[in-house]
């Protein structure tokens, strides 16, 4: 396994390995690339810096700012400046850089992963302008105070060698802290980068071996070392560039010496202007392709993480068009409906339940109307047959290409479970609701059934009229059967009286049985004789003997009736119904007797 080569991060590695490039840096920058006192066409250990003081945390910072410090000022010396202005001039460069590395750190906490690349060159730009500008003002006063240099020419040339210098070496420094030294010699990436900083040489050093006006030859070969390789292409190559002009023009070839009335300041100013567009042709295009390439990452995590919910929820996730076309729906459709995704894909129709397909369109059309996310409860048809019951949320999503209209996004969960754990809850309770107003021997109402029933029929007599009757009923000597035959004897006497008792009555009547042997049956919209005509049916028809366990029992009943044709309290009808059955009895019981509320 391959492993990405680090820089060094030990304390004392770190800090000489930028003290030996700080001061290399600036030997042959002041070396190559300016004459006697004067500043340096390009300068790169500011760049440097900065790239090491944001790659590392702010409260390290000290110790690399004095190391940089003491690594340029014998730079300097060897290369023929006085104590005092290489003390100044350095000081210059650290307060640049200062500024620079505060700035970005200050908007930017993490360098290393910005939020928006174009929005990182905008401030790493601006910070650069204006620092470059501020040490400029100071390094070109001490210039002229110590060398007599000429102020506007020494601070236009300060400005573009560090603006160069500081754009190209300090992206660089930053990519190669986060990339290591993988980023030069990584397989697949060596190759491709020796071949292209080649062509660049090859071709610079063609431009620079002619006196012809030809610079423009090298940018194209800039713009393929930079498109390939990005900041680090642009670093290397802008450098390599540099360097070469630099010895070929000290050497007295290449185009800048087309022009033979300028001295060596004129052909640094073309050199830093060269550079510099090489920088502003490049830069900008790597930073819009590294802000792309950082949107891409988003993208692709972004649709691998929606791509791992989906494929891995036990939900199922659909995007349907309009015309209600399925164009994707995700792997569970085959755990929860028995087919695969390309099964589900068009417009199936078919496998939602018949009953459940109009309702459906009609949602579906209200979702694309209202734009407002929608639950429902369906049926869709497994493989096998059956039937599976899904709870779906629709909501609408912009369309693949943003033009045309909404498409559809429907999540849906299996609740068959639930659906059938809510039916047979439904179907307890109105088991439970009948139980409670049904009595539990003879299967008749209850007193509560039949005290509502009550009320409702004095209410309707009340309001329209409607007469009442009502009839008391008890079975005639039921304790001695209950002592002499038993209690399942009884039972089963009072199981076969109730059925006779609704054989006897009218469907709209009301049997109900109130405790014991005692019965009532509630006649709405009783006709004149009508509660005699079922009295007399009921005691025909309790006359016939019952089986009783192997015992044949024949029983009889008394009845009272109590028959309202204007309003009448409840307690009223019932103590007369009562009273009419307790004249039965005495009367010699097997009849009925009529109390008529006056």
């Amino acid at each position: 396994m391959l492993h990405r080569l680090r820089l060094p991060r030990t304390y004392w590695a770190d800090r000489s390995l930028l003290a030996f490039l700080i001061a290399t840096t600036a030997w042959l920058s002041l070396t190559l690339a300016r004459g006697p006192g004067e500043l340096a066409a390009i300068w790169v250990g500011n760049g440097i810096l900065t790239g090491w003081l944001l790659s590392r945390r702010t409260a390290t910072w000290p110790g690399y700012i004095a190391v940089a410090f003491a690594a340029e000022l014998p730079a300097r010396m060897l290369a023929g400046d006085e104590p005092s202005y290489a003390f100044a001039i350095a000081a210059c460069n650290l307060l640049e850089v200062l500024t620079v590395a505060g700035f970005v750190r200050s908007r930017v906490p993490d360098i290393r992963a910005p939020k928006d690349w174009v929005g990182l060159g905008g401030i790493a730009t601006g910070s650069t302008l204006v620092a470059c500008a501020v040490s400029g003002l100071i390094a070109a006063s001490v210039a002229q105070a110590l060398h007599g240099q000429d102020f506007v020419r020494s601070l236009g040339g300060w400005y573009a060698a560090h603006v160069v210098g500081m754009v190209i070496l300090a992206t660089t420094t930053l990519v190669a802290q986060r990339e290591g030294l993988g980023l030069f010699i990584a397989p697949g990436r060596r190759w491709s980068l020796a071949i292209t900083m080649a062509v660049l040489v090859a071709v610079g050093s063609g431009v620079f071996l002619t006196s012809y006006p030809v610079l423009f030859l090298t940018y194209p070969a800039l713009l393929l070392v930079a498109m390939r390789h990005q900041f680090v292409g642009v670093a290397l190559g802008v450098i390599a560039l540099g360097l070469i002009a630099a010895v070929a023009t000290t050497l007295g070839h290449g185009p800048l010496w087309l022009r033979a009335d300028l001295d060596g300041a004129g052909r640094i100013a073309l050199l830093q202007i060269y550079l510099a567009g090489g920088c502003l042709m490049t830069i900008p295009m790597c930073l819009a392709m590294a802000e792309r390439k950082r949107l891409a990452a988003r993208l692709g995590e972004s649709e691998r993480r929606y791509r791992m919910l989906a494929d891995h929820s036990h939900d199922v996730i659909a995007r349907i068009r309009a015309d209600g076309e399925r164009v994707y729906v995700s792997p569970s459709a085959a755990e929860m409906f028995g087919r695969t995704p390309a099964e589900m894909l068009g417009s199936r129709w078919d496998i939602v339940h018949p009953d459940d397909v109009a309702q459906q369109r009609q949602a579906m059309a209200e979702v694309l109307a209202t734009g407002e996310t929608r639950t429902d409860i369906y049926r869709v048809r497994h493989k096998d047959g059956h039937h599976v019951w899904i709870e779906a949320v629709a909501r609408c999503i912009p369309a693949d290409d943003g033009s045309g209209p909404p498409d559809l996004m429907l999540t849906a969960r299996n609740i068959s479970r639930r659906v059938a754990a809510e039916q047979a809850l439904a179907e307890s309770r109105r088991e439970l609701e009948r139980l409670s107003r049904v009595d539990a021997l003879t299967d008749l109402a209850n007193r509560r059934q039949f005290e509502e029933r009550f009320a409702l029929a004095l209410k309707r007599l009340q309001r329209h009229g409607m007469p009442v009757a009502l009839m008391c009923l008890d079975i005639d000597h039921f304790k001695q059967i209950n002592d002499g035959h038993g209690h399942a004897a009884g039972d089963t006497v009072l199981q076969v009286f109730a059925k006779r008792l609704c054989d006897s009555v009218r469907e709209t009547d009301l049997v109900a049985r109130l405790g014991g042997d005692e019965f009532v049956i509630l006649i709405e919209d009783a006709a004149p004789g009508a509660a005699e005509t079922i009295a007399r049916k009921v005691v025909d028809a309790t006359a016939g003997a019952i089986d009783a366990g192997g015992t044949l029992l024949t029983v009889t009943t008394s009845i009272g009736i109590a028959y309202a044709q204007r309003p009448t309290a409840a307690a009223k009808l019932m103590a007369m119904a009562d009273a009419a059955l307790y004249e039965a009895k005495k009367a010699g019981r097997n009849r009925y007797e009529v109390a008529t509320v006056s």
